[in-house]
């Protein structure tokens, strides 16, 4: 029985993105036969040619699907209604800016074989500066009171 994943990936002006993101996901499921997968990219109104590439790349891989907002729903409501549009028996969620690696799906997915529920990557350190690192980390800081 073959195991159908959908990963969704929030865009906005992400042209010189979503191409290589394509990609990489792609050549991820091509070595995870025991998976099925659609790769749904959800646009929030992007100035730029992020939609006609997506476009282009749907056309050519009947695993894309993409949603293009009329307008910026944020970056909550718009992954959330792409949430809603899936088939998967998993979710994973990735970026279109390529922080998250998408070659770290089979660790995702092997976890969640296990019976996790959710699993969720920790970044552990960064290559930004070290007053950003700060910053950053004393925001989450915050958020954890």
């Amino acid at each position: 029985m073959t195991i159908f994943i959908s990963v969704v990936s929030p865009c906005y002006n992400e042209e010189e993105n979503v191409e290589e993101l394509y990609q990489r996901v792609k050549a991820v499921f091509d070595a995870l036969p025991e998976y099925s997968y659609e790769h749904l990219f959800i646009d929030n109104a992007s100035t730029d040619s992020t939609v006609a590439k997506l476009k282009q790349i749907a056309a050519i891989d009947p695993n894309i699907k993409v949603i293009v907002n009329i307008k910026n729903f944020g970056q909550v409501r718009s992954p959330m209604h792409a949430l809603m549009q899936t088939k998967g028996d998993a979710v994973i969620g990735i970026v279109s800016d390529l922080q998250d690696p998408p070659e770290l799906i089979p660790a995702l997915l092997e976890k969640w074989r296990e019976g996790y529920m959710a699993v969720l990557g920790v970044k552990k350190g960064s290559e930004e500066s070290r007053i950003m690192y700060g910053i950053r980390t004393f925001y989450y800081k915050v958020l954890k009171l």
